[in-house]
């Protein structure tokens, strides 16, 4: 594919967890490929994500998604200007399949490696929506490792707001769902079976922490839906649609509260929700007409977008890039990461 000399071409790479996957970005804004490899069906019968198999099928797919990723995008290796890829927070056994492919990958071309925070790739995926959100505006990122709230000021620096003192939002849902049996993974089969459920027939406690400040707290609610279950006893059939929709409605009920109140704190206009959690249309749907009464506009990725996927990394890398912040051979992974900026709120 002809592109202009002076457009900047990164192929993203993503493993933090269980997608393996590979995109060509230019200029953090045009899409030229997005490949993902689920490994649902991998995990499915254990639950959850087993950490070990998840690094072994890494192993088997990073190769042949990236081929995938450079053939769709009609881009050749040599027209690449950088490889960019999740460094963590993540699994990682998972992250070193990636991040050791990119390290080889950019060497072996000559050129620069850039090593993405996953959660910065998240929030870059808001520049994917139509239209893309002005600065500043407030950010929510949930999904089934974390659930926080960030001020974004530019492509590069986000203050964290608050953050989940426990259990994220997508994996309140996972175990939610494991209780009731749905399999995992559990947020669509509970959006799909909470639509035909009252989601005012069984009340949850909305787990607020506190009204003013910007935290997160979803082990209680879990909890309570836990508890709930049980006492159904022979009646859980004909009460399960009930019960996820009164677990999705406390939900959408805080993270709607929490982002909202963010943005008026910030005097933002602009607001995002980005991460897994927000592919479940109903939240996001929840959350649009209460920003619209709020004066608010609301930014959300395509769906294909919301959850972890490479053309995230390869926007923010380009973002990074520009800025200079490259990383070296000896660069490492990490499991945990501390907040990029201080708290605050």
């Amino acid at each position: 594919m002809e592109l202009p000399s002076t457009s900047s071409v990164i192929l993203g790479i993503e493993s933090s967890c269980d997608e393996t996957a590979a995109a060509v970005v230019v200029d953090g804004k045009e899409i030229l490929s997005s490949v993902v490899a689920s490994q649902v069906k991998t995990h499915a019968p254990y639950g959850g994500v087993v950490p070990e198999l998840a690094s072994r099928k890494h192993i088997e797919n990073i190769v042949p998604v990236t081929r995938q990723a450079l053939l769709q995008a009609g881009v050749s290796e040599k027209r690449l200007d950088a490889v960019a890829a999740t460094r963590g927070p993540g699994l990682v056994g998972a992250l070193l399949v990636g991040f050791s492919f990119a390290k080889a990958f950019s060497w072996a071309l000559g050129i620069p490696l850039i090593g993405v925070n996953h959660l910065d790739g998240h929030l870059a995926s808001a520049f994917f929506s139509s239209p893309a959100p002005e600065f500043p505006f407030v950010a929510l990122l949930a999904s089934g490792g974390h659930t926080a709230v960030y001020h974004v000021v530019s492509h590069t620096r986000a203050e964290l707001m608050g953050q989940t003192r426990d259990d994220a939002a997508g994996e309140a849902y996972d175990k939610v769902a494991k209780m009731m049996g749905l399999g995992y993974p559990g947020g669509s089969a509970i959006e799909k079976l909470a639509a035909k459920g009252d989601p005012q027939k069984i009340h949850f406690t909305r787990p607020f922490v506190d009204k003013s400040s910007f935290d997160f707290s979803f082990s209680g609610i879990k909890t309570a839906a836990g508890r709930v279950i049980r006492e159904a006893g022979e009646r859980l059939d004909e009460e399960m649609p009930h019960i996820a929709a009164g677990f999705q409605q406390a939900v959408a009920d805080v993270l709607c509260h929490k982002l909202i109140h963010a943005a008026k704190t910030r005097e933002c206009r602009h607001i995002a929700m980005v991460g897994g959690v927000a592919a479940n249309r109903t939240i996001t749907g929840m959350l649009r007409r209460k920003a619209e009464n709020e004066g608010l506009v609301l930014h959300v990725p395509p769906l294909d977008l919301c959850g972890d996927n490479a053309a995230m990394i390869a926007a923010a890398g380009f973002f990074m890039l520009r800025e200079g912040k490259t990383a070296g051979i000896e660069s490492d992974v990490y499991a945990r990461v501390p907040a990029p900026v201080s708290k605050t709120g």
